[in-house]
């Protein structure tokens, strides 16, 4: 897959390097909705709790690597059915596969910026949620040598 297609429109990779940064897996149609400025995250999960600057993508298809990070905007709690960033279908698609939960924090987020260098899966790819800093993400070619940096 062609990493740099979108590099024409993506902002600068210009965030400070201390800036602190939780990794996540997503899916494709998680991965889609980042594009578009939204990861949910069931309330009920540590990172929805954890103060952060950035959240990074690890994708687990079609690359399994880190490609993006994003600068969190906001955080918005929405109820199932209520009115928020989520719509039904989201809640189809990227809720309901992993949890049952009626509520979940939305982060909003600016554009995606792409890694220059993707840290590239060696290992059994991202569980839960890592944090490291940005300069971390910059250094980090494989994700073995990520995991010497972050916690989890």
């Amino acid at each position: 897959m062609d990493l740099d297609r979108f590099a024409a429109d993506a902002p600068d990779d210009d965030a400070p390097d201390d800036g602190r940064v939780c990794v996540v897996a997503t899916r494709p149609d998680t991965f889609a909705r980042c594009r578009d400025g939204i990861y949910p995250a069931p309330r009920s999960y540590d990172r929805t709790r954890e103060r952060f600057d950035y959240m990074a993508f690890y994708r687990t298809a079609p690359v399994s690597a880190v490609t993006h990070y994003a600068r969190v905007a906001d955080r918005v709690e929405q109820r199932r059915g209520a009115p928020g960033p989520m719509t039904d279908d989201d809640w189809e698609a990227l809720v309901d596969p992993f949890s049952d939960e009626s509520v979940v924090v939305v982060f909003e987020l600016d554009d995606l910026v792409p890694l220059e260098t993707p840290v590239a899966n060696d290992m059994n790819g991202v569980r839960g949620a890592w944090y490291c800093t940005v300069a971390d993400l910059r250094r980090a070619e494989r994700l073995s040598a990520l995991t010497e940096r972050a916690t989890r």
